[in-house]
């Protein structure tokens, strides 16, 4: 028998939720929780651990693009998706 799983939220969720939401930032307990330094967050990498969902498509790319692409060695997928993640953020700047 398989397990069936839901990303719907009951309601007693729900209502949780709404009671952190409603609790002011002075009520919340951060005694378990060491206090970070500037020097700490000067170090921070951003999106360390993002992942994101890969998706699969056919793509249509200049053929003298794709070869200087992979004349460059193995992975050039990859820096082609870099390339489009960077003016996608940058895009996002504006």
């Amino acid at each position: 028998m398989s397990k069936v799983h839901s990303n719907k939220l009951t309601q007693g969720q729900l209502e949780e939720i709404r009671a952190l939401q409603a609790l002011p930032d002075e009520a919340i307990d951060y005694s378990d929780i060491p206090a970070t330094t500037s020097e700490q967050w000067q170090k921070a990498q951003v999106g360390q651990f993002y992942r994101p969902i890969k998706q699969q498509l056919t793509l249509r790319i200049d053929s003298d693009v794709v070869t200087w692409f992979k004349a460059q060695g193995k992975g050039y997928q990859t820096r082609i998706n870099e390339l489009l993640r960077r003016a996608m953020q940058e895009d996002a700047k504006r």
